[in-house]
Formats: C-alpha cells, structure tokens, sequence
C-alpha cells in the first residue's frame, strides 16, 4: 500500500517518506534467503563413504598350551584415520520483518488507544457500582440500627409511661383508699363524739332531775347545778402574782404589749399544759411568760377550795 493514496486518519502522524526504498530492501533480503536455503539443501543430498572395522572374538574360553619359545613382539596395527566431520548445517537466516505501515501503525494504535480508554471506563464504572453497592450497605446498616435504637427508645418510652402510670394508679388507690379510712374514723368518731354528748346530756339531765329540790339558785337563774361555781374576782391577780416574780426577760420591751395565756390545771392545782391564746406580738416577751408559768408547777387554790380547771391570765411587762 502507497503512502499517498493510504486513507489519512484523523489526529495520526503525517507519512513518513522512503517507504518504496524500504520495500525494494526487503525483496532483495528474501531473494538472497532463499537461495542460500536451495544450496545448503543440494550440499546435504551428497553421497558419504563411511568405513568402519571389526574384531571377531571366541565366545567360549580355552586353556592355552605350554609355551616353547617367546613368540615375536607384534607390531601395533595402525590407528584408522578420524573421519573429517561434517561441516555444520547453515542456519537459515530468518527473513527480514516487513516495513511497517505508518497507516496501520497509526490505525493499530488508535485501536489500542480506544480498547485502553473502554477498559479503563469499564474499570471506572466497576468501581462507581463497587462503591454505590458498599454506600448502600452501610446506609441500610446505618438505617438498621436507626430503626433498632428509635424501636428501643420506644420500647423503654412506653415502658416507663406504663410503669408511671401503674404508679400513678397505685399512689391514687392508696390515696382514695386513705381518705377513705380517714373520712370513715372521722364518721366514727362523730358517732362516737354524738353518743358521749348524748350519755352527758342524758346524765345532766338525770342529776339535774335528781337536784332539783336542792338547788340554791335564784328564781331567774338558768344553771343546772346545786350551786354556782366560778373563781372568786380576786383569783386571777393571785395566779398573776404567783406567775409573774418567775419570769425572766432580760430585753426591754417597746410598749406594754399584753400575752394572754390559757392554762389547764388538774384538781390539786398542778398544770398539765398552757399555751398562747393570744400573742403579745413579741415572740420573746410570750416564750418568758411561758418559762415563768412551767416554773410555778403548781397554782393555789381558791377560796372555796376548788381549782378552775381552764384558766385564761394576762401579762403585760409594765403591770
């Protein structure tokens, strides 16, 4: 194929010049190949004369007769001459390659060129799927444990709803349960409380049935008893003057603020308690006064001989 009239293909090397040159090389090279093969072959084809000797031996052995003189030396018999060896077969010179095409170079290399490019595209979309397939594996496994941690959170959710639920329902029963109970000692004791007051009633009235003969009081008087009962006018400012020397305030007090407390004593006169009834506004002023009434102990008699069970005294600082 010419240079000039091989089609030219796009973005390939221009022709290279000399390719006739090459080609007229090439068939002188085979002519002279050829002719040295036809002479080494008729050189081969001449008849050799090959000669070669032999030495005939008696296979069976015989015992040798008595010697009677020494028989003369014999003379070594010549050596064949060496055969002249063969000259060596030429090798046959391999023919030339061919000159190259610069069109089919050019042809093959683009051919190479776009198989390198589609290996190396298919290599690149294995890789892109190789890839896409491992992010879709590690997506689903990440969405797995997103769906076992949220099912989880879920379970543990509902779990603690129940359970304070159950907890709530629990504190509520024990609450009913309780206010239940309370209100039913409460109705109880209201019983109880309307029967004492009923038996009181019944026997005040019975005593009063029963004293009405004796009774020493005035046509408009309303009481039930034999006789009046009271504390004489002059018993408070006893009490208040026995209370009063024990109490101790070390602090001056703004005014004459007034603390009334509310005692009760047994029969003989011993107090059982007392307690504030009306605050003086001075906490420590009332607490001194208390100090004072626990130091008494015990509170004198009236002139009748009779201590009032519940008694109400005054005291101010300045009195």
């Amino acid at each position: 194929m010419n240079a000039k009239t091989a089609p030219h293909l796009e973005f390939a090397p221009p022709p290279q010049p000399g390719a006739g040159r090459a080609w007229l090389t090439a068939g002188l090279v085979h002519a002279l190949l050829f002719l040295a093969l036809g002479l080494a072959t008729a050189w081969k084809t001449q008849t050799q004369t090959v000669q070669a000797e032999a030495e005939l031996w008696s296979a069976t052995p015989q015992a040798a007769a008595p010697r009677l003189q020494e028989p003369p030396v014999a003379e070594p018999e010549p050596e064949p001459e060496p055969q002249p060896e063969p000259p060596p077969r030429a090798k046959p010179t391999p023919p030339p390659p061919p000159a190259p095409d610069p069109a089919i170079e050019r042809r093959d290399a683009q051919i190479a060129l776009e198989k390198k490019k589609q290996i190396e595209k298919k290599k690149e979309a294995e890789k892109a799927e190789q890839e896409k397939a491992k992010a879709d594996q590690q997506r689903k496994a990440r969405e797995k444990e997103e769906k076992a941690e949220k099912n989880k959170a879920e379970k543990e959710k509902a779990e603690k709803e129940k359970a304070a639920k159950e907890k709530a329902a629990k504190e509520k029963k024990a609450q009913e349960d309780k206010e239940r109970d309370k209100k039913k000692a409460a109705e109880k004791a209201a019983e109880k409380a309307d029967a004492a007051r009923a038996d009181a009633l019944r026997q005040e009235n019975l005593k009063r049935m029963q004293g009405m003969a004796g009774a020493s009081g005035g046509e408009n008087a309303t009481g039930s008893a034999l006789k009046s009962s009271g504390p004489s006018a002059s018993y408070a400012g006893r009490l208040v003057g026995r209370i009063k020397p024990n109490i101790t305030y070390p602090g001056d007090v703004v005014g004459n603020p007034r603390a009334e407390v509310e005692v009760r004593v047994s029969s003989d006169g011993t107090i059982t308690s007392r307690r504030i009834a009306q605050s003086s506004g001075n906490k420590a002023w009332d607490e001194a006064v208390l100090r004072a009434i626990d130091k008494t102990e015990i509170l004198p008699k009236d002139t009748d001989g009779r201590v009032p069970p519940v008694i109400i005294l005054g005291f101010r600082p300045q009195d």
